[in-house]
């Protein structure tokens, strides 16, 4: 984090194709990426949808407490299914689909559990709203523009691109291909406030594509994916400026945190793994900065990433990736 460690930092405050046009590589044939003790086999389209369906952009990933796999597409032209939600079980077999409201705009997709019960916040850049779901697809509720913000008219666009849970069921909303603000939320889903400015400066952000809350110390901190910055910018709870990490980042997305490390995929052809103190532990699958987007996949390098959009550890440790590619395409990155 600039020039202080994080955990010098909380000592100071306390704290197109359809199935089967890829062909899957056999066991042993797969690239292995990394090094030491963070080398992983590399199994590209590992998940991939049933017969007659075709993924869109690949966007969000997330997993539920029985492992079972949420992938959320934008549902290629070529399909014959509108579902834009797929399920898996935790060995990657395709299990059911439905989210036929979120063809063309599935973006974000995180769970969180909520006393006995896990629900799926989704983002829709296509509709411009933040829905709610039980995790077979139920609606519970959704929110559209933040009107009460004051910070929207009819010229400034909104455009929610992921979410992040704070303590006591706050949510944040990243209002990231919009307007550049991050909104705060109740945990019904009431508009709280806003928090961030537009621009380049401490406290501001350009496209901030993903969120997440940083509990890896005693202090949470709102981590921000401040993408067209290139960088990643920390702030407290109620919004207030905390540092920058900007060391191995190009054009950050997202994040998923497990046993200490922090997750980033890039979509500028890298993923990569951060240590407790946001320092770079490895670079994984760094590809082409060319745009190899809607290349003919004979054209990919096994091994090397072309945009990875997000990216997730699973309950086990290995890695799932998901790429903004046409025909999107879902990595795993099997630990060894």
């Amino acid at each position: 984090m600039n020039n202080m460690s994080r955990r010098e930092f909380l000592s100071a405050v306390g704290g197109v194709a359809l199935v089967g046009a890829v062909p899957l590589p056999r066991f042993g044939q797969n690239p292995i990426l990394g090094s030491g003790s963070h080398r992983y086999e590399c199994i590209h389209d590992w998940l991939t949808p049933p017969e007659g369906m075709a993924f869109g952009d690949t966007h969000g990933l997330t997993q539920d407490s029985r492992g079972n796999i949420y992938v959320s597409h934008t549902v290629h032209a070529s399909s014959t299914s509108a579902d834009a939600v797929c399920v898996y079980s935790e060995d990657g077999k395709f299990l059911r689909s439905w989210g036929s409201q979120f063809k063309g705009g599935a973006h974000g997709l995180d769970i969180r559990k909520e006393g006995r019960e896990e629900f799926i916040y989704h983002c829709d850049t296509n509709k411009r709203n933040v829905v709610k779901t039980k995790l077979d697809g139920t609606v519970v509720w959704e929110q559209g523009v933040p009107m009460a913000s004051g910070k929207y008219s009819k010229n400034e666009p909104y455009i929610p691109t992921n979410v992040a849970f704070g303590p006591n069921g706050m949510l944040f909303v990243a209002d990231g291909y919009g307007s550049n603000w991050i909104h705060v939320y109740d945990a019904k889903g009431n508009y709280q406030k806003t928090i961030t400015q537009p621009g380049a400066e401490r406290g501001q952000v350009l496209q901030p594509h993903g969120l997440w809350v940083d509990d890896r110390g005693k202090t949470p901190f709102l981590v921000v994916a401040d993408r067209s910055n290139r960088r990643l910018q920390y702030f407290d709870l109620d919004g207030q400026h905390v540092c920058f990490v900007k060391a191995g980042m190009r054009l950050p997305c997202h994040f998923s945190i497990r046993e200490g490390e922090l997750l980033v995929p890039d979509l500028q052809s890298v993923v990569t793994i951060l240590d407790e103190d946001n320092r770079v532990i490895v670079h994984l699958g760094d590809g082409d900065p060319t745009n190899l987007r809607g290349r003919p996949r004979s054209e990919f390098v096994p091994g090397k990433f072309v945009h990875p959009h997000d990216a997730i550890f699973l309950r086990n440790g290995d890695i799932l990736v998901s790429e903004w590619v046409p025909i999107g395409r879902v990595t795993l990155l099997r630990r060894v």
